[in-house]
């Protein structure tokens, strides 16, 4: 005796065991490659029949293994955004901006940490993304890890970057806000005020052909203002402390332009602490305007950078590229800076 679709989906729900695509298949009476192409959204499924296989789905409780069908058609349907860090703003912020264009695409975002630029790291984090249930990639090349990563993937992964706007072509879509003209309009607004130079406390992923860097030192040249040395930090804001207690000692400095507003925040304590009130004797410029910044005494400076927007275009990128669509026009919110209480003319002219 045959066993009907009915009593073939209460055998398979029995006992708690998982259903499988051929329990799916038997409950509703169709073959499993019917049932598969249900799953992926095949036109040649007639309406009554996705009805039946939908409802026999439901019915059982199936979850389609997302990696078995990855394998089977190719790269799944989902982004894999690597990053050197899951807890800077910028970075944080982009990744934000893709997770709330895939929640309205109903596509599921992993993430991948790159711990370093060294090869061994590098290498496992290129072998992850390309396995086919990472999907699309979206690798976030802020730095020389992300960067190292872009450059060793191999040309058929599906992937796009949110870059620098110096950064060297890859041959991949690349994506990125212009930072390079907006630290050159925080650079113009010191010098407008009438100090006489500005100096520049870098983020370790600038480089010296990155966006803020390059456009703080394009802005001086073209002012025929010094260009002083840049001085180097880490991330963190205890770095930006001993850089700013290092412009601090030099009466000559009154204007200083931060890689972000964490460094604003070490620099500015740097000078509270050593007695140099800002603006009284030297302002400051951000970047990034994290929340908060506007409530700082005083209230800092920055620019305003669109990384969630930076994220979604990135997503729209990343998913043309894994379906082989032309790339989407694209349109970002540009930076802008945000003048606020850190920034004031020079002492010598009040």
């Amino acid at each position: 005796m045959t066993s009907s679709p009915r009593r073939e989906a209460r055998a398979a729900s029995r006992g708690g065991a998982v259903p499988s695509i051929r329990d799916v298949a038997a409950a509703a009476g169709v073959s499993h490659q019917t049932v598969s192409r249900v799953l992926n959204d095949s036109p040649r499924v007639s309406a009554d029949t996705r009805a039946a296989v939908l409802a026999a789905i439901d019915r059982l409780g199936f979850r389609p293994n997302r990696a078995a069908r990855a394998l089977g058609l190719g790269r799944a349907h989902g982004v894999t955004v690597v990053m050197s860090d899951t807890m800077l703003y910028g970075y944080a912020s982009t990744l934000q901006g893709i997770e709330e264009a895939a929640r309205v695409e109903g596509m599921a975002v992993g993430v991948r940490v790159v711990e370093s630029e060294a090869p061994g790291d590098v290498k496992q984090t290129v072998d992850y993304v390309s396995d086919p249930s990472a999907g699309a990639v979206v690798v976030i090349a802020f730095d020389p890890s992300g960067a190292a990563v872009l450059e060793a993937l191999p040309r058929h992964i599906p992937a796009v970057a949110a870059t620098e706007p110096a950064a060297p072509d890859t041959g991949r879509v690349a994506i990125a806000l212009d930072d390079r003209g907006a630290a050159a309009e925080a650079t113009g607004h010191l010098l407008g005020l009438g100090h006489r130079t500005v100096h520049h406390v870098a983020i370790p992923s600038e480089g010296r052909s990155g966006g803020r860097h390059t456009g703080w030192h394009d802005a001086l040249r073209q002012a025929g203002a010094p260009v002083p040395d840049v001085i180097d930090c880490g991330w963190d804001v205890a770095g930006a402390y001993q850089a700013g207690r290092r412009l601090a000692a030099d009466p000559e400095v009154t204007a200083v332009l931060c890689g972000n507003d964490d460094i604003a925040q070490g620099v500015r304590r740097a000078l509270y602490d050593a007695g140099r009130d800002v603006p009284g004797d030297v302002s400051i410029v951000g970047f990034d305007d994290i929340p908060g910044s506007a409530f700082w005494t005083p209230a800092l400076t920055t620019v305003r950078m669109d990384f969630a927007g930076l994220g979604k275009a990135c997503f729209r990128a990343a998913v043309a590229e894994l379906l082989a669509q032309p790339q989407p026009t694209l349109t970002l919110t540009p930076p802008r800076l945000i003048i606020r209480e850190s920034t004031a003319p020079p002492r010598r002219l009040r």
